[in-house]
């Protein structure tokens, strides 16, 4: 059997070496770390999806997305041959937002976000990974959040925040954390959930999706 191709996007503001823990078994997988381009001026959700699309260069490929990222892959499953559209920390449709990010978007409060201030690494930490950041944990955090232009910054939290996805497409397999601070699971339907895990997960739980992520992938991709 040919090696089967996986695709991970990182979140927000965040560079591929979130991912830097995840092992999958090599004899079987071939992972592909993909990258936040700049968006171009007033280019759409789904316009910057097609143009990521360009960077998938196999078939029946796996696309892996966390947070904001796990929107971007879902934009992008129409323009890619996928088997598999995996989320992490995302949502699945609009309605899956918390409230605060719907009262932003009803007040267009979103748009009163000093994004000049994620050059300061503590307020991006923050803003990206919720509230519990500690201290000691920032200069980690510094290495995974890399993507700091403001045009970037103000794009993509329009983009989260106004995203106009009202029906599931229930083909896509979520994972999520049950104390994600970012995305509440109360709000999340038809979910895998991670104990104790958090927005970071990603990072937090490598040893969980190492175990796990294997046969979630594999469960009917030969069917």
């Amino acid at each position: 059997m040919s090696k089967i191709h996986v695709y991970f996007m990182p979140g927000m503001a965040a560079s591929s070496s979130i991912f830097e823990r995840i092992h999958l078994p090599t004899e079987t997988f071939e992972m592909h770390l993909l990258e936040w381009v700049l968006p171009n001026k007033n280019e759409s959700l789904n316009e910057y999806a097609r143009r990521m699309a360009k960077y998938i260069k196999h078939e029946n490929v796996i696309l892996v997305g966390v947070s904001f990222g796990g929107i971007l892959v879902q934009e992008m499953k129409p323009f890619v041959n996928t088997k598999k559209v995996i989320i992490i920390s995302s949502i699945k449709s609009n309605a899956e937002l918390s409230r605060q990010m719907k009262v932003a978007k009803s007040t267009k409060a979103y748009k009163l976000i000093p994004t000049k201030l994620f050059e300061n690494i503590d307020f991006l930490a923050k803003f990206t990974f919720g509230s519990s950041v500690l201290k000691q944990k920032l200069k980690l955090y510094e290495k995974f959040l890399s993507v700091r232009d403001k045009s970037y910054l103000d794009w993509a939290i329009e983009q989260i925040i106004n995203w106009n996805r009202t029906i599931i497409d229930n083909e896509i397999i979520h994972i999520h954390g049950d104390a994600d601070e970012v995305f509440p699971i109360k709000s999340i339907r038809k979910a895998i959930h991670v104990k104790g895990g958090t927005h970071i997960m990603i990072i937090t739980k490598y040893r969980w999706f190492n175990q796990n992520l294997p046969k979630i992938m594999l469960d009917n991709y030969l069917n």
